[in-house]
């Protein structure tokens, strides 16, 4: 595969076919750190390692596994943790209107992958039969395949989120529920029942979650285990792990030699 290249006027264009594929590789790291947005719907995937995607309300970490469902419009960033491997699938806006609403982790099939790899290969233009086939097939794994819960939300609540923030950039900080509402002059109360609200997660599983989720992206890059632990204010390396193998259904060392 070669270095991944998006034409940018496609991607903002309801001409040109209803969707094409743009797929490739990296020696390097493949970073979009500034927020962007474009007029077709995205999905993202990797064949190998680990992405790391933001949006205005989540974040978030995707395994080789699954891909990531992008709406059209939405302000979006991201990068890959090593050299990148993977494909993006852009598609127009009026075929989005069956597919999910809002952005989600998938987990991709095997007829997905093969499928949006086949589609790689085409030129960008007009599609013919065989070829609208293949894309309607992608349509439709985008639509019916299974939604995985690998994102972590934010709330929108001004407060909670520069609490949220504070913490996916420093996961290990070990202030209580009490120390983080005095931070954000809000009670301990209100910031308890709005992290449900907003989120879905009460605050110390919100927490647990995003240390799991940097604890991926570590993984990716090769940390050892016990570091990984102790990094991220796990008492021993013990629980980091058995929490890990309760969320993923792996421990971290066979979750890393699955990537």
């Amino acid at each position: 595969m070669t270095h991944l290249n998006v034409d940018l006027q496609a991607i903002n264009s309801a001409d040109g076919p209803v969707l094409f594929v743009a797929a490739g590789s990296s020696d390097k790291e493949l970073a979009s750190d500034k927020p962007h947005q474009h007029a077709r719907g995205q999905l993202f995937g990797s064949l190998r390692g680990l992405v790391t995607l933001g949006l205005d309300d989540g974040v978030w970490v995707v395994p080789a596994i699954h891909a990531v469902w992008i709406p059209p419009h939405l302000r979006h960033f991201g990068r890959s943790h090593g050299p990148f491997h993977g494909w993006s699938a852009y598609i127009t806006e009026q075929a989005c209107d069956n597919l999910p609403k809002n952005p989600c982790t998938l987990r991709t099939s095997g007829l997905l992958r093969e499928a949006v790899l086949r589609a790689s290969t085409w030129p960008l233009g007009p599609l013919d039969e065989p070829q609208t086939h293949i894309a309607s097939i992608i349509l439709d794994e985008i639509r019916t395949l299974p939604v995985e819960p690998l994102g972590l939300p934010l709330p929108h609540d001004p407060r909670l989120q520069q609490i949220a923030r504070a913490l996916i950039a420093d996961p290990a900080d070990d202030r209580d529920l009490e120390a983080w509402a005095h931070s954000a002059s809000v009670s301990s109360r209100t910031l308890s029942r709005r992290f449900v609200m907003e989120t879905g997660f009460n605050f110390t599983t919100w927490r647990q979650r995003a240390r799991l989720m940097r604890s991926l992206e570590m993984l990716a890059d090769g940390t050892p285990v016990t570091a990984i632990a102790l990094d991220l204010g796990y008492a021993t390396a013990s629980a980091y792990i058995g929490l890990f193998k309760r969320t993923f259904g792996d421990t971290p060392a066979a979750y890393r030699a699955r990537l």
